[in-house]
């Protein structure tokens, strides 16, 4: 058997529980970005899956903002499959699929104000209450992915932008604290993200046009 199948093994048969739900996460979380790439309503499902195992993988590695957000995560995704699956009511009184659009400009001071606020109060939170190593990075990455969620639950196309920056703050969190796999995932996110938006565009771009 070659050295690196023997390296494999070796990984896997070493990983404690925490470690192997890192790992599920992060496979679950592949899943669940190729899902969103494709605009698929099956992500949601992935994502409650997915956000199930991070509580548990950040609050033990003291993310705990982090941890919370994906408590907050398991609600938004129920939010967007029953959001994805209602549709909206059409012109002529059909029901059809919530289509991609661009985030309304009336819409754009409510999320900013929302995520002022809640960033200012989570990282008041962390700073005054927990040990966090990175309240501040922590809260950013955290407040910044609430208002993204809202905004992928209303197929908003700048939801993707958003998403960018979370990915690349995020990644140099978590190699900074040692998740390596999960920093692994969030380099796929940066790349997947911009991909995603363009194909995004493109849809609704093609939706328009018919």
């Amino acid at each position: 058997m070659s050295a690196f199948w023997m390296s494999i093994i070796s990984y896997f048969s070493n990983l404690d529980w925490m470690a192997f739900l890192e790992l599920a996460g992060t496979i679950v979380g592949l899943v669940y970005l190729f899902l969103e790439y494709k605009a698929n309503v099956w992500l949601w499902p992935a994502g409650i899956l997915m956000s199930l195992l991070y509580v548990v993988v950040f609050f033990h590695g003291k993310f705990y903002a982090d941890a919370g957000v994906y408590l907050y995560y398991i609600g938004a995704n129920t939010y967007g499959l029953i959001a994805w699956l209602k549709g909206r009511q059409s012109d002529n009184g059909q029901t059809e699929e919530l289509p991609i659009i661009h985030t309304p400009k009336s819409k754009i001071p409510m999320l900013t104000v929302a995520f002022v606020v809640v960033y200012a109060i989570i990282a008041f939170v962390l700073v005054r209450f927990t040990d966090s190593p990175v309240p501040y990075g922590d809260a950013f990455t955290t407040s910044l992915s609430i208002v993204a969620m809202y905004m992928l639950a209303k197929k908003y196309l700048e939801q993707w932008l958003l998403w960018i920056v979370i990915n690349v703050v995020s990644t140099a969190l978590y190699l900074w604290k040692g998740l390596y796999p999960t920093a692994i995932l969030f380099t796929v996110y940066i790349i997947v993200a911009i991909m995603g938006y363009f194909k995004w565009r493109r849809d609704m771009l093609k939706l328009q046009n018919h």
